[in-house]
């Protein structure tokens, strides 16, 4: 299994290569960075789903945006084509997660816009130490950015970013600055809503351990009061140690457990298999690092069905059952 340092190694190889292909293509185009692009509107480059969340909801009709990570595609993995790293280059306004995307990183320094809003400025990372039992031993090694990315999961962080990207884009479209402001206010309004039925949903739960497949949700943990169990650090395709699956499986045991979670966009199998052990069931808890069908879901719906899901799998009073038995659960 790749780890992230070896991917960087890998990435860093592959963005030299297509930034040199995408130099050479804007040299033939005569390509530089403009005020708007062609239709009068900002162009805006976001790195992942969150990001391009944010831009579409504060630009609206002001902005074209374009994601870097197609839906369905782990963000972690995103390696960029030399036709990204052009659109990069000659983006208006850049919103990215530093420290998430490595290729994304090295393109953002070399692009010339004005406007690059990064979201570990608005909301700091913190140190969830996200790889303790991972192999290869070190906590710290391997982790890729300084800290737990995942800021976005937690809504009130979330609109600390909201507000940074609105201030962005209306410096970079000072003609439109008012309605800018005007949607990142109605965006935090929504945001502040949420966060206040996340307060309410999990208020009174039985349990306030839950078990994911992937590390993503330490933001989410550290606001509501909840502990969070990862079998897996920050790299969602990192191979877990047999101690860290022992004490997986203790916390489990100990704090009365009843579901494994695990996300969209990568296998199943081992939140699969340590259900299976326990006789629980496995769920879906999504960290929205990407949406399937984004005509169907969006942030706020996708973060909804992640507190109804909570609610069920950690005992709240009138949930739904979460998820599904495994087969040693029904045996």
């Amino acid at each position: 299994m790749i780890g992230l340092s070896g991917r960087r190694t890998r990435t860093t190889l592959a963005l030299t290569a297509t930034a040199l292909a995408a130099s050479l293509a804007l040299t033939a185009c005569g390509g530089s960075s403009s005020a708007k692009g062609t239709d009068g509107k900002l162009n805006v480059v976001a790195s992942f789903y969150p990001m391009e969340f944010l831009a579409q909801q504060i630009g609206k009709d002001h902005v074209s945006v374009t994601d870097l990570t197609a839906p369905g595609v782990e963000p972690h993995d995103l390696e960029l084509t030399a036709k990204q790293v052009a659109g990069v280059q000659k983006a208006d306004a850049i919103l990215y997660l530093k420290g998430l995307q490595p290729t994304v990183d090295q393109a953002v320094d070399q692009a010339s816009a004005k406007t690059k809003i990064d979201a570990t400025a608005a909301s700091p990372l913190v140190d969830h130490h996200l790889d303790e039992g991972a192999e290869g031993g070190d906590a710290h090694q391997d982790k890729g950015p300084a800290g737990d990315p995942h800021i976005w999961l937690d809504p009130a962080r979330y609109a600390a970013i909201a507000k940074s990207v609105g201030d962005g884009f209306a410096k970079a479209d000072p003609s439109h600055a008012e309605d800018y402001r005007k949607n990142t206010d109605d965006l935090v309004t929504r945001l502040t809503a949420l966060d206040q039925e996340f307060q309410a949903g999990l208020k009174d739960v039985g349990t306030k351990t839950f078990v994911t497949s992937h590390a993503a949700f330490g933001y989410l943990a550290d606001h509501y009061g909840l502990t969070q169990v990862a079998i897996n650090g920050v790299d969602p395709e990192s191979e877990p140690t047999p101690v860290r699956l022992a004490e997986v499986q203790k916390a489990a045991r100990d704090n009365g457990v009843t579901t494994i979670f695990f996300e969209t966009l990568v296998s199943p199998k081992l939140a699969d298999t340590v259900a299976k052990d326990l006789g629980l069931k496995t769920a879906v808890l999504d960290p929205l690092e990407g949406v399937k069908d984004p005509a169907e879901d969006d942030y706020l719906s996708v973060m909804r069905q992640n507190l109804a899901s909570l609610r069920a799998a950690l005992g709240a009073p009138g949930s739904a059952p979460a998820g599904a038995p495994t087969p040693a659960a029904t045996s």
